[in-house]
């Protein structure tokens, strides 16, 4: 599958958007039982239906057990995409595009069509264009002894990029570099030059277990990186996509990647005329989590694919939904999100893994 996109609409995505009209219909309405909870959950999605700001899921993360960006506790590493047991709500945050890759905004609910596990949702909530949403970046460089040779321009890319996206009064990342072992230099913060220095320390050399430092992490950091509001979360990965030294599997570091709700946004350092198995690598892990993968032929071009990125991540369409039949089983549940002008494309995640009760 590319770009979760089909090259025909067929019956059941016509059904499906009508379903998901309908849906949002219902949206205008109190939901019916309000679940038990601290905040109300009627009052909730009533207000997120009325104002498009998708109020429900501060709901839902209050769930998690993480008050803070950085929490280090682990919770249930199972529950922590944006269902809560007890409330089943999905948070889907998506971008769409033209052929030539630029964001098309202002799109209307109603011109696009929703299955999740096959079927239309129960209800939607809201359906909002999100350009300001709280982010949670962690910041990925390959220090491979593969890399050396253009490693400084890379930190200095990568800081140009931090220096750009991070807003300290609401945004937060952190610092991995990673050969046979991930290295966190920075931890979690809206530093600028904390993040600075920690690009900066980073120092090429050894193999390359690229697979275990995004399984790594999204495990420990970008799992537990959510309070009480939405926060977008994004991996942005500087690396030739070569593995020779993981312990984890590529679709290991791939579902991990959905557990936590991350988008994998990845410059590939390859500047040969050819792609090889390494650009592959990147796509896939992008295409599979909702990001993007870019592959740049000169090394100078890097920073273009780093504006690119910042551009994405500000012009973004953000949808809360209560999924049909839903079972707190742990089960992966696929998403398929079309627009239905065909002259766009829409890049979202492929699915995410239900809690377990």
């Amino acid at each position: 599958m590319k770009n979760a996109v089909f090259p025909k609409i067929r019956p059941a995505l016509i059904l499906a958007c009508a379903l998901f009209v309908a849906a949002s219909l219902t949206a205008q309405a109190p939901p019916a039982p309000a679940q038990p909870s601290s905040t109300p959950s009627q009052s909730a999605t009533s207000q997120a239906a009325q104002t498009g700001s998708g109020q429900s899921s501060p709901q839902a993360s209050s769930q998690t057990g993480d008050q803070n960006a950085g929490g280090q506790n682990g919770g249930d590493q199972s529950g922590q995409f944006t269902i809560p047991v007890s409330v089943n709500e999905v948070y889907l945050v998506f971008a769409v595009t033209d052929k030539h890759g630029h964001f098309i905004r202002d799109l209307q609910q109603s011109q696009f069509a929703l299955l999740d596990d096959h079927k239309a949702p129960a209800q939607v909530y809201s359906f909002t264009q999100q350009t300001n949403l709280p982010l949670r970046v962690g910041i990925l460089i390959d220090t491979s002894t593969s890399i050396r040779s253009r490693f400084q321009f890379e930190q200095q890319a990568a800081t140009s990029f931090l220096l750009q996206i991070v807003r300290p009064a609401s945004d937060k990342a952190f610092v991995e570099g990673f050969d046979v072992t991930p290295d966190y230099r920075q931890d979690w913060t809206n530093n600028i030059d904390s993040l600075t220095a920690g690009i900066q320390g980073l120092r090429p050399g050894g193999g390359t277990a690229l697979y275990d430092a995004i399984y790594s992490g999204c495990r420990d950091k970008l799992l537990t990186a959510r309070g009480q509001e939405p926060v977008r979360k994004a991996i942005v990965l500087v690396s030739d996509g070569d593995d020779n030294q993981s312990h984890a599997y590529l679709e290991d570091a791939i579902k991990e990647c959905q557990r936590a709700d991350t988008n994998i946004y990845a410059i590939s350092t390859n500047v040969s005329p050819s792609r090889d198995r390494g650009d592959d690598i990147l796509e896939k892990m992008a295409v599979a989590t909702g990001g993007k993968a870019f592959f740049p032929t000169r090394i100078e071009d890097m920073p273009n694919s780093f504006a690119e990125i910042q551009d994405e991540l500000r012009s973004q369409y953000a949808l809360v939904y209560k999924p049909a039949d839903f079972k707190a089983d742990g089960a992966f549940r696929p998403i398929y999100l079309y627009c239905l002008d065909r002259r766009f494309t829409v890049r979202v995640r492929e699915g995410y893994f239900a809690p377990k009760g």
